[in-house]
């Protein structure tokens, strides 16, 4: 299967996080017939029999919940398929500090380069031909 690594890690984050709090659930997503990647084939599948494009997490978490739950389920076929996952990335402070000192060195650089960059002579041309009087002008 070749669905997106940022997907399978988006599902598996939450499969632990819910095995974490729901023994019931834990039993079933130790189960060792099943697997990370046969879950998102399972769900790629069953997404492209609905003929939707768009699932929200609870409908895709569902799907994935339902994979562990069931013993007996058919997988289907790998699917070749660009997911996107649409999240928000949550910076740690570090994080957040780096993204900060790199934008304001970025800031600094743009500055100095745009304080160093010759200047063009294009004032003395403009007063030069002011001074000369045209025919159409009397």
């Amino acid at each position: 299967m070749k669905s997106t690594a940022y997907f399978t890690r988006t599902i598996l984050t939450y499969l632990e996080q819910r095995a974490s709090v729901d023994p019931l659930f834990a039993q079933s997503f130790a189960n060792l017939n099943k697997n990370i990647d046969d879950c998102c084939t399972y769900i790629l599948n069953e997404v492209q029999k609905s003929g939707c494009n768009g699932f929200t997490d609870d409908e895709v978490y569902s799907m994935a919940v339902h994979y562990y739950d069931e013993e007996n389920i058919e997988v289907g076929r790998p699917i070749d398929a660009r997911i996107a996952v649409n999240h928000v990335v949550e910076l740690t402070e570090d994080e957040k500090q780096q993204a900060r000192q790199d934008a304001i060195q970025k800031a600094q650089n743009d500055a100095y380069n745009k304080m160093i960059q010759p200047k063009k002579k294009t004032t003395a041309k403009q007063s030069a031909n002011t001074n000369q009087l045209s025919l159409f002008d009397l």
